[in-house]
């Protein structure tokens, strides 16, 4: 497939695969992974892959509870999978799914993992004694739950429990929320003295990275602060490391790509020790005039006017990927990144 490139400046090989980060079945919106494309550093795409979200609005709330059980069966997880997905794909709770192979709300799923699909009924949600009244509200860039709640007069508690979300949840553009009226809002229980969370328990968790990409999504947002890169130059970098490398210093990729970033050699970006480094190939990523590499490849920062540009489009102009559209998903989740880890 033909490579775009820029003017006389090197190459850039990046791929805009999508990486993996596991989301629990609370989770709205889940992140589902697709590996196609000719420079995905991953070496085969999944026979089936699963989408970021369906491209029709969909409806965000309560899982209905399942029909009576069907014969039960197994899946072997594929690249990208989350749990959320497989269930859904296979009309089953994914719950249920997680309990019956034993997975916590922050487990996470490997490639060749076999699950067992459980058919067992999840458990009826009680019928309220009286259906209150709901509107709805579609979701826009830049929405939040407590802002929507706040503008419909609402607690936030309410417009999450109406829609079976928890505050670790994350909503997209497009989503449907249902809004419950002020009137038929349950008060909010009082507040129960905070406890001290487990030492095993931090951002990493609330965020479903795991330690590796959690580390590294801190040194990118390190790196970004002591270069002075505004908030959203550092949600750019922290959105393309997870597109090229799922967050991962990968010593192998798609040509001679490595590293967080997923820059090659033969392009000009460093030798392969140098991408290697995790802070230097973050430097190298935001440019500017402390650039390791000089002027011999072009960073975020030395883009004209990016921090006009769509997120997608600042992204593609540093990396200059086949499928510069793929960026864009990681606009909201770094994001929520950026809040807990920065």
């Amino acid at each position: 497939m033909r490579r775009l490139t820029l003017s006389s400046l090197p190459a850039r090989r990046t791929s805009a695969w999508p990486t993996a980060a596991v989301w629990p079945a609370a989770v709205a919106g889940t992140i589902a992974l697709t590996l196609t494309g000719e420079n995905a550093a991953h070496a085969a795409p999944p026979s089936s892959a699963l989408t970021v979200a369906p491209p029709a609005p969909r409806v965000v709330g309560p899982i209905a509870p399942l029909a009576a059980a069907v014969s039960a069966s197994t899946y072997t997880v594929q690249p990208g999978d989350t749990v959320w997905a497989i269930a859904r794909a296979h009309g089953l709770d994914p719950a249920a799914v997680s309990a019956v192979n034993g997975l916590g709300a922050d487990a996470m799923i490997r490639p060749g993992q076999v699950l067992a699909l459980t058919t067992a009924p999840a458990p009826a949600a009680p019928a309220p004694p009286v259906a209150p009244a709901v509107t709805t509200h579609e979701v826009r860039p830049g929405d939040t739950v407590s802002a929507i709640a706040r503008a419909s007069g609402v607690s936030v508690d309410a417009v999450l429990s109406a829609n079976g979300l928890t505050r670790a949840s994350i909503i997209y553009p497009g989503d449907v929320l249902q809004i419950p009226s002020a009137a038929a809002a349950p008060a909010a229980a009082p507040a129960p003295a905070p406890t001290p969370a487990p030492a095993s328990v931090g951002p990493a968790a609330a965020v479903e990275l795991d330690a590796e990409q959690s580390e590294n999504a801190r040194l990118i947002i390190r790196v970004g602060r002591e270069l002075g890169v505004s908030d959203r130059g550092i949600l750019i970098a922290l959105g393309t490391a997870m597109q090229e490398s799922w967050l991962r210093n990968l010593d192998w990729g798609d040509r001679d790509s490595l590293g967080l970033f997923q820059q090659r050699p033969s392009t000009g970006w460093g030798t392969a020790e140098q991408i290697l480094d995790r802070e230097r190939s973050t430097r190298v990523f935001y440019g500017g005039a402390s650039d390791p590499n000089g002027t011999a490849t072009r960073g975020l920062l030395d883009i004209p006017r990016w921090e006009s540009l769509a997120y997608a489009d600042a992204a593609q102009a540093v990396q200059i990927s086949a499928y510069p559209d793929r960026y864009a998903r990681w606009e909201q989740p770094a994001t929520v990144w950026l809040a807990v880890l920065g």
